[in-house]
């Protein structure tokens, strides 16, 4: 006899193996009663469809890939750290190599140019230089001490020649920046950086007449001036040809006469070098010929932070050297 251990129905037949009510395996009477755990031994189907649910789960997190976007940012943070390095070495190239920067930049950027026509000023400055030269002259001061200021900057005329320029033909020979600009009815200032500061120091240029050619408006020193030329500043120019010198000062497409046409038995005549000077001393500016002060005016036009410059005209060739400043 057999019994089925979920509906407790007896089978006779011990070749039947089932119960026909429920299908479960029936049990011979004889045999141990099932353990107690069978009756849950039932829902086990149950209970791995619900076991494969949660597996989808994982699945979908892993369809969002979260360590995959915490992955893809990493390119971005190696990005940003090479070029970090790639900044520092050209950091470290740019120190090492700032002598070789500077000078490329100084020899190309140092010198500002500029070029005026002054027509009716070369006009006027014939008549007046024919009426000063017999009237206008000065005899030398014995002040010929030297200046206070001790701590002397050379300046290399070598980086004053322009990369190029279609106003004055410029070169730099023998130790002396020689320079002619091309039309007689023009005159041309070169300004220098804004380091290159005359106010609060002396202002020193050597200049001579190469050919002792014939000038209308003279060559020679530039100070206080911006460093855009011909906009604010002076000029201490001479003739040595004629032995004079006079001082303009220059506004915008204007040079007017701060000290016209001046005769000075200071100035070397011929093609001889003449140094001159301009000390700047806190409200006035005294002029000095070959050591010699010949003048001094009140500083009403110069630029606050004006610089060093040379000035040339009359298409005659002007050699320039031993540019200088004292503080």
């Amino acid at each position: 006899m057999k019994v089925c251990p979920r509906c407790q129905k007896t089978y006779t037949d011990d070749n039947l193996n089932f119960c026909l009510e429920d299908g479960s395996v029936l049990n011979a009477v004889n045999a141990a009663p099932p353990p107690p755990t069978n009756p849950i031994s039932e829902p086990r189907p149950t209970q791995q469809q619900g076991f494969q649910q949660p597996q989808q789960q994982p699945q979908q997190g892993w369809n969002v890939q979260p360590q995959q976007q915490q992955y893809s940012m990493q390119p971005a943070k190696k990005s940003s750290k090479a070029w970090i390095w790639v900044l520092l070495i050209l950091g470290v190239a740019v120190i090492l190599c700032g002598g070789i920067g500077t000078v490329a930049y100084f020899v190309s950027k140092n010198v500002g140019e500029g070029l005026s026509n002054l027509s009716n000023t070369i006009n006027a400055s014939n008549t007046r230089s024919s009426s000063n030269s017999r009237s206008n002259s000065t005899t030398t001061t014995s002040d010929n001490s030297n200046s206070a200021r001790t701590s002397v900057e050379t300046l290399d005329l070598s980086n004053w020649v322009p990369t190029a320029s279609k106003y004055a033909q410029i070169e730099y020979t023998d130790n002396e920046l020689l320079v002619k600009n091309n039309d007689p009815k023009f005159y041309y200032v070169l300004a220098g950086t804004d380091e290159q500061k005359t106010v609060g120091a002396d202002a020193v240029i050597t200049v001579r007449n190469v050919n002792n050619a014939d000038t209308n408006l003279g060559y020679g020193l530039v100070f206080h001036s911006m460093t855009t030329p011909l906009i604010q500043g002076y000029a201490f120019v001479i003739d040595a040809k004629k032995g004079r010198y006079r001082v303009v000062h220059h506004s915008p497409g204007k040079e007017e006469a701060v000290i016209n046409w001046t005769k000075s038995d200071a100035i070397k005549t011929g093609t001889g070098p003449n140094t001159l000077e301009a000390r700047d001393n806190s409200g006035t500016v005294d002029l000095y010929i070959n050591g010699q002060k010949v003048n001094s005016i009140p500083n009403t036009y110069g630029y606050s932070e004006g610089v060093i410059g040379i000035y040339a005209s009359s298409g005659i060739q002007v050699a320039f050297s031993d540019m200088e400043l004292r503080h």
